[in-house]
């Protein structure tokens, strides 16, 4: 008897104790480029638990710790096991750096160079620099890419690199941009230079190459000489794939230059691909929702088109079912909430589209540039400019601003969460912030 009253108390505080284990497991990695769902959101759609995210903050209020980061990087942080990693690399492109920061104290645990270029090619322009991808980590491995320049895993506890490869090779013109992400046992590159544009697998435990896939658009953008007019431009991309499940069928979505594609991501094997309305030097992630992938067309026109994903082959004259030729992002990736499409152009200004019609709901002017994309967590889109302001709004048909915060230095990555932290990188600094 004494047995079984035990056993029932045991199950009873088990069963007591079960809320508050899953509300602390809640949002608490933050694995590759916008989040544990690859969408900005911080928990799963529906999972309305509260995190207790910071709603206001400055350079004197909710801070937890500032970490200085050296020379120049966009790529987000990601963050697991009380680890956030990192890349930064020299503004002339020579040496290109990992770094692992202690998620509870700010303190530098690694920073080590992993590459080194003799002759990097020159950026161009002030947008990109050499260190834009966003690392990607689970369970003991990080996955570093600086694209060309080369891809690295690392062991998280020892902080020695397990493989690397420097072969894997295209001219990225204005630097790399795209994001690494795993799938299963793979780890998939997106490589949209100026001369080579195609996806690549790589066997995650060892780095050897399992597929390569070469975008299949046909460039009509030839001069004479058999060059393209406008060197490189017109052909690369910095957009990172989201992995979709269609019917237990998974399908990775990358848009690039000139097309936006669907690829089988086991085999590399092109599913289909859409030509309407594509630009070039597309940056900003798919996102998905209602049987539609979402899709940004990239510089020109800076279009969106909502594309239904059961299509095959060329699929711009079936399977397309709305598209608003501009005003959508260039840069920063958009949020799917509740069936509407929330984003914010380059110049500063947030708009919300009914995702089902692209009907314009609302379009207001948030002020300042953007190049970081939004997360969504605790009920509310968080937004981050390049002049060091952040405005936190509450989604729904009315604009409705919750609060405006400002750091000393803006925004160029776009910034991740884990647990009740924001950890938002500016220009210089790493930022844990949280309301105490």
């Amino acid at each position: 008897m004494h047995n079984k009253n035990y056993l029932r108390f045991r199950i009873i505080f088990i069963l007591l104790l079960f809320p508050f284990v899953n509300f602390t497991l809640a949002g608490t990695d933050w694995p590759e480029f916008r989040g544990p769902l690859g969408n900005g959101y911080v928990s799963a759609e529906g999972d309305v638990r509260p995190l207790g995210l910071p709603l206001k903050w400055g350079e004197g209020e909710n801070i937890k710790w500032k970490t200085e980061i050296h020379d120049s990087g966009w790529s987000t942080p990601v963050v697991m096991g009380g680890q956030v990693w990192l890349t930064t690399a020299t503004t002339n492109g020579y040496d290109f750096y990992a770094m692992c920061v202690d998620a509870e104290t700010g303190k530098i645990l690694f920073n080590e160079q992993l590459f080194h270029c003799d002759k990097p090619e020159p950026l161009g322009q002030n947008v990109n620099c050499y260190a834009s991808p966003s690392p990607v980590i689970e369970n003991g491995r990080v996955y570093i890419s600086f694209g060309s320049y080369g891809t690295a895993c690392l062991d998280t506890s020892t902080f020695k690199t397990i493989w690397e490869r420097t072969d894997i090779s295209c001219r990225h013109y204005r630097g790399p941009g795209s994001s690494p992400i795993l799938f299963e046992d793979l780890l998939i590159l997106t490589m949209d230079g100026a001369d080579l544009q195609y996806l690549t697998a790589l066997d995650k435990k060892t780095g050897k190459t399992v597929w390569k896939t070469d975008r299949s658009v046909k460039w009509d953008d030839l001069g004479a000489d058999g060059k393209p007019k406008i060197e490189g431009d017109y052909r690369k991309a910095f957009s990172t794939p989201f992995i979709v499940d269609v019917k237990g069928k998974k399908q990775l979505i990358c848009p690039g230059s000139k097309a936006a594609y669907s690829y089988d991501p086991c085999t590399g094997k092109e599913l289909w691909i859409c030509t309407e309305l594509a630009d070039y030097s597309v940056a900003a992630r798919p996102v998905y929702g209602n049987g539609m992938v979402y899709v940004m067309t990239g510089q020109g026109k800076a279009g969106i088109k909502a594309i239904r994903i059961d299509g095959q082959g060329e699929v711009s004259g079936t399977h397309v079912a709305w598209k608003v030729e501009r005003g959508g992002p260039k840069l920063p990736s958009p949020l799917l909430i509740d069936g509407f499409l929330y984003f914010t152009s380059a110049d500063g200004f947030a708009t919300c589209l009914d995702a089902s019609t692209g009907a314009l709901v609302w379009k207001e002017r948030l002020g300042g540039t953007y190049a970081a994309s939004p997360v969504y967590g605790d009920g509310r889109m968080y937004f981050f400019n390049q002049q060091g302001a952040s405005t936190v709004l509450k989604p729904g048909r009315t604009y409705e601003v919750l609060a405006t915060n400002r750091l000393d230095v803006g925004c160029m990555a776009s910034p991740a969460v884990s647990g009740k932290a924001l950890f938002v990188r500016t220009k210089t600094h790493l930022y844990r912030i949280e309301e105490k």
